[in-house]
């Protein structure tokens, strides 16, 4: 059996970035996360350019994507941060949409057992078609698995710049 080369690491490594990218752009969709959607996006884009580089051995490709991945490390560190509150931050801001809407995490109201019960507005002047969502029983907060998430993301840049594939 024949060990696979560095070439082929990068192309597989490359491939479950795509993939775990591109799971998290659809659920960053569904909560309208618009900072997020806007990184996935070009995250997307340059594993795409640095598949190509590695297939097609076009180097500057490849440095492209080396340097895109320290700057992806450093957005989901400050992912991370933000959903753990650290310094100032807040996860209850609107940061993550650009201050455009109310929207938050999809995984805050959809987490695995969490139970989502809408409540009408109370009689106190509210709009009529403003809401309240209650969640209760969630296995695991929306936080952590941003946090999960932001992580995957972490773990499979630094792996891929620890096989020392260029």
């Amino acid at each position: 059996m024949g060990c696979c080369t560095g070439r082929c690491s990068l192309v597989c490594l490359c491939a479950l970035q795509l993939l775990s990218a591109l799971e998290r752009q659809i659920f960053d969709f569904l909560g309208f996360q618009w900072a997020p959607i806007l990184g996935n996006f070009l995250h997307i884009i340059v594993v795409i350019l640095g598949l190509f580089g590695t297939i097609q051995y076009r180097p500057r490709y490849i440095m492209v994507y080396t340097v895109w991945t320290a700057l992806w490390v450093t957005w989901n560190v400050f992912i991370i941060c933000f959903y753990l509150e650290v310094g100032g931050l807040s996860k209850d801001t609107d940061l993550m949409t650009f201050n455009i809407s109310v929207h938050r995490s999809w995984w805050r109201e959809h987490g695995p057992g969490c139970v989502r019960r809408v409540l009408p507005p109370s009689a106190h002047g509210m709009m009529d078609d403003y809401t309240y969502v209650s969640v209760t029983g969630c296995v695991v907060d929306f936080q952590y698995l941003e946090v999960i998430h932001s992580a995957v993301q972490i773990l499979l840049s630094v792996r891929r710049t620890k096989t020392g594939l260029l």
